[in-house]
């Protein structure tokens, strides 16, 4: 995603039948005005160390980094799981970004939100989304982070017309085919559901989080057989995976004796 916390929306959105949630994707280490080398080395740094890291942006913000280093201490209370103070750090980063390209505000407003997810709070985070969307109203994946805050709060219908918007600016974006199916499933709408998600996995055969995803919907469908393929797929595809983890324990639910679809 262009500016998020997150390497996955599907956190929350895809919510998988066995209830196993994701854990919080690391922060991405992009600067929207574009990176300088210290940058780069602090958020190295946070990365590898996040407590020294932490120690070190905040000695390069007193010797005067401004918003780089601030950035940079914002993502290294995110990757000490710090996900409040995060939150409010990319808050207060952006606005004190008032002169600063609309895309670096909405990318700190974008990076707040993820950080207010991380910490379940996803009514908190949906208003920097809003706020990210007023300054960046034609980027799709602004668009998937607010769908997902708003499914977080199962609000299905909003977050898929969000959905719906991403799509329309990046068709051939398969994961928000997916999260949108996702959405659908939530609703009962199994049928676009499984439209929705098949035709990203047409666009990314090999998505985990699709097949996952795609095995909820025959499974409720009564397609146990086509479930059991898919989550099967998972364990071939990516066997260290969330995604994999969840499918496990589909399949150990699938298989037991008092299972319903």
């Amino acid at each position: 995603m262009s500016s998020s916390l997150a390497n996955s929306v599907a956190r929350l959105l895809l919510a998988v039948a066995a209830g196993l949630p994701f854990a919080a994707a690391p922060a991405r280490a992009q600067w929207v005005d574009g990176p300088s080398p210290r940058h780069e080395r602090c958020i190295a740094e946070v990365h590898d160390n996040p407590k020294e890291g932490l120690e070190r942006a905040q000695l390069w913000r007193i010797e005067g980094g401004g918003w780089a280093a601030d950035h940079c201490i914002a993502i290294a209370y995110y990757e000490l799981k710090d996900f409040h103070r995060a939150a409010q750090r990319f808050e207060e980063l952006a606005a004190e970004m008032k002169d600063a390209p609309a895309a670096q505000r909405a990318g700190a407003l974008d990076q707040a939100g993820q950080a207010w997810l991380a910490a379940d709070e996803p009514a908190r985070a949906k208003p920097d989304f809003d706020a990210a969307l007023a300054l960046q109203g034609n980027d799709p994946d602004l668009f998937i982070d607010r769908a997902e805050a708003l499914a977080a709060q199962q609000q299905y219908q909003p977050a898929i017309k969000d959905l719906d918007h991403a799509i329309q600016l990046a068709p051939n974006r398969a994961d928000a085919w997916i999260y949108r199916g996702s959405a659908w499933r939530s609703l009962s709408r199994l049928d676009r559901a499984l439209d929705d998600v098949e035709h990203g996995l047409k666009l990314q055969p090999t998505s985990v989080l699709g097949l996952l995803e795609r095995g909820n919907i025959r499974r409720l469908k009564g397609d146990t057989a086509g479930a059991r393929q898919d989550w099967r797929r998972i364990a071939e595809l990516a066997p260290d995976s969330a995604a994999a983890a969840a499918a496990k324990v589909n399949l150990d639910r699938l298989n037991a004796p008092d299972d319903k679809p």
